[in-house]
């Protein structure tokens, strides 16, 4: 069904009112769990781990992502580094100083035994946000596809920045946020220096617009004479239906 009206990113008045505070994105990206247990991790950390991390100011929304094996047959070759990848969480932050609280925060839940064995971790990352863009179509701004209601995310890790624009045209692609990999503490993340990462926000099912991301994606590598470390789709976690998109 077509929205009614302007896209907000074409009207002054709606952009006056405030273009959003999310300046970094913490990602934290991890392979399935070692006893199958996924559904479980999902249940604990979506009901538990994740809602607590609102009560951070600097922390402004989440998104959880899962791969399945419809997903993983849908991907476009990578690093290797990278295959065992099925988990992918994000909190998108006003600042990365809210990172200090952020470990405090899950130091304090640990203390009370809120906490159980992560999932084995793949890679870590503090990004800065470079550019946001939206699909004149889906009508809302750039600045608000982090609480948009997608139907899956193609996530997309490279070594450069390339011009993201062509991939508004595919169907299925609501919107684009771009960042890149900030200097911070080996403690909060590792994830190599100048590493790249697209985030396609979208409203088909993921499986099936990573098939029409393709060749655009294909030839922009090949334009670009590079290669990525991943590019795969995912599913947004279904709270209640833990088993529904598991790896």
């Amino acid at each position: 069904m077509q929205l009614p009206g302007t896209p907000s990113d074409e009207v002054g008045g709606v952009l006056a009112a405030g273009r959003g505070d999310i300046t970094t994105l913490f990602v934290s990206m991890a392979s399935r769990h070692p006893e199958g247990r996924d559904a479980d991790y999902l249940r604990w950390h979506t009901l538990d781990h994740r809602p607590e991390q609102h009560r951070l100011s600097a922390v402004r929304a989440s998104l959880r992502l899962v791969s399945t094996p419809e997903c993983r047959r849908a991907r476009l070759p990578g690093d290797a580094r990278f295959d065992s990848i099925d988990h992918v969480m994000t909190y998108f932050f006003t600042d990365p100083l809210g990172l200090e609280a952020f470990n405090e925060l899950s130091g304090a839940l640990g203390n009370a035994g809120r906490k159980i064995p992560l999932l084995p971790p793949v890679d870590r990352g503090v990004y800065g946000v470079h550019s946001k863009v939206a699909a004149p179509r889906v009508k809302v701004g750039a600045d608000v596809l982090p609480w948009w209601p997608v139907r899956g995310v193609f996530a997309v890790l490279e070594r450069q920045s390339v011009d993201v624009t062509p991939l508004l045209d595919v169907d299925g692609v609501a919107g684009v946020w771009s960042a890149q990999t900030l200097d911070v503490d080996a403690s909060l993340a590792g994830a190599r220096s100048g590493q790249h990462l697209t985030y396609c926000f979208l409203d088909d099912d993921p499986v099936a617009v990573a098939r029409r991301l393709a060749p655009v994606l294909t030839r922009r590598w090949e334009a670009a004479g590079t290669q990525p470390l991943l590019a795969a789709p995912f599913h947004p976690v279904t709270p209640h239906e833990w088993d529904r998109h598991v790896p």
